[in-house]
């Protein structure tokens, strides 16, 4: 997909919800979203993601105890491969760590948003 489609993909998102949105391939020439772009995304967001350096979306969920964040974190497996588009999960204790980014673009897409908000339904 070349970048000024992917853009123009970015510009309707508002259309609809991010967890209706399904994730797109982007290539190489696609630029990452800059941080006028992240802020508006973050706002679609709920309490809790981070930005990281304009290139990671991060969020550490909770849970009483390990069983409950595996079972999270297989949820979160399926809608990857679902979506082709696979977040780096760390799991804890009590918690799981969401890291999102589009490794291709070197930075973030509006799939590591919709990835965030379809994860936030899980």
């Amino acid at each position: 997909m070349s970048g000024k489609i992917f853009k123009e993909m970015i510009n309707c998102t508002n259309m609809l919800e991010l967890k209706e949105k399904k994730c797109v391939p982007c290539d190489e020439g696609t630029p990452p979203l800059n941080r006028e772009e992240i802020k508006g995304y973050m706002d679609q967001l709920q309490a809790g993601w981070e930005v990281m350096r304009d290139k990671t979306l991060r969020k550490h969920f909770p849970f009483e105890n390990f069983r409950r964040g595996m079972a999270f974190a297989q949820k979160i497996a399926l809608l990857a491969e679902q979506e082709n588009h696979h977040p780096d999960l760390c799991i804890h204790y009590t918690g799981v760590d969401v890291e999102l980014s589009t490794h291709v673009i070197g930075g973030l897409s509006v799939n590591d948003f919709i990835m965030a908000a379809k994860i936030e339904h899980i």
